[in-house]
């Protein structure tokens, strides 16, 4: 019999026979409640925090459960094949670990840790321009795993350049184009704290370790590390840019471009008249526009503006197996998971993030099946019906 991602139970269960149990919850909704006792609270509130009052993450949270799943029966679902075509590569299943900055204030080995876990199972790994790690270290953890990269679009052309030869150097096959934090939001968990780590020139590696950025420094940031943080917060983001400036963007990339934070079908129709390839349906988790809207009520309407154009990747809100299936019923090709896995490595390192992605794909194997599919392309919008608000 083939293996499948939720032969993961009976691994646990057997596991179990010698008085083994999991270091970590098997429900991954409760690591927010672990990592908030064990943690740091600037750390935590860094990662676990959202813009406002956090009224978008949980319209995440509660625009997935207000869809329900309606299981049929008696369809042959013995041998199942997760893997999709995703921007033209094969993954092992409809998932990517999404881009989060700053790793090492969760744990010690930070990005390097949670890009060797991706691998391990051939996720990709989305590497945040903000690391706490330099992207070819990353890069070399990983081996020949697959690994995109995410980049802030900095106000400095020639940094801009620097991170793409960089990243294309490195392995880095598909980039991810933040376009929703041109500035930070106002974030009251962090700001209760004063809690910013970029101005302690953590998750700068990057930009510490890049020629252009050097190039305009009077002195090496060792010398002067105020001063490096200094110059990197003047250039970190542009609220200047606009549609026509991707076009320096397709110049000095040659593979696929995937634009995140869309929410409205007419900018998912202008990336894809701007020759991207994929768009995010986002809303960074809640992170930047308290009061948005949730990113599973937009995808639907994204998905049908340009399905057929683009790939229609999805984030924001999601924490278990049944959210990947509603995600692709909603229109999504796959889903990038975010918090879960932050929290998985903050509780316990690589282990922690390797648990979370078997947790996360076993569930979702298992919901598939039990619902009446094999693979996750013939999950649908008839596979959901939607509770009144």
């Amino acid at each position: 019999m083939a293996k499948h991602w939720g032969d993961f139970q009976y691994e646990i269960y057997l596991n179990g026979t010698t008085g083994a149990v999991p270091r970590l919850p098997t429900d991954l909704t409760r690591l927010e409640e672990l990592v908030e006792r064990r943690l740091a609270p600037g750390p935590v509130g860094y990662v676990s925090g959202s813009a406002g009052d956090g009224s978008t993450a949980r319209a995440n949270r509660a625009a997935l459960e207000r869809r329900r799943i309606v299981p049929r029966m008696l369809r042959d679902v013995h041998e199942r094949d997760l893997s999709v075509e995703v921007l033209g590569r094969t993954l092992p299943a409809p998932l990517a670990l999404a881009p989060v900055g700053v790793l090492s204030i969760m744990h010690p080995e930070a990005e390097s840790a949670a890009a060797r876990a991706a691998a391990a199972h051939g996720v990709p790994y989305i590497l945040s321009s903000a690391s706490s790690t330099p992207m070819e270290q990353v890069a070399e953890a990983m081996g020949d795993a697959e690994r995109w990269f995410q980049l802030y679009w900095s106000k400095d052309r020639e940094v801009t350049r620097s991170f793409l030869d960089r990243a294309r150097a490195s392995g880095f096959t598909v980039l991810v184009v933040t376009l929703d934090t041109p500035m930070l939001a106002w974030r009251p968990r962090d700001l209760d704290q004063a809690y910013l780590p970029f101005l302690h020139g953590v998750g700068t590696a990057n930009y510490f370790t890049d020629p252009a950025f050097a190039a305009g420094l009077a002195r090496p940031v060792h010398e002067d590390p105020d001063a490096a943080v200094t110059h990197f917060v003047s250039l970190f983001a542009d609220p200047g840019k606009t549609w026509p400036d991707l076009a320096f963007l397709r110049e000095h990339w040659d593979g696929p471009i995937v634009l995140k934070g869309v929410l409205h079908p007419d900018d998912a129709r202008l990336a894809a008249d701007a020759g991207m390839d994929g768009v995010v349906v986002s809303n960074h988790g809640g992170r930047q526009v308290a009061g948005s809207v949730a990113a599973a009520d937009a995808l639907p309407r994204v998905a049908r503006a340009v399905g057929d154009r683009l790939s229609v990747l999805f984030d924001s809100g999601v924490r278990t197996g049944d959210d990947v299936f509603k995600a692709l019923a909603l229109g999504a090709r796959a889903v990038l998971l975010g918090r879960p896995y932050v929290y998985g490595l903050g509780l316990d390192g690589q282990s922690g993030v390797d648990h979370v992605i078997r947790c996360l794909l076993a569930e979702f194997d298992l919901t598939l099946a039990l619902c009446g599919h094999r693979v996750p392309t013939t999950v649908g919008p008839e596979d959901l019906v939607e509770e009144a608000g």
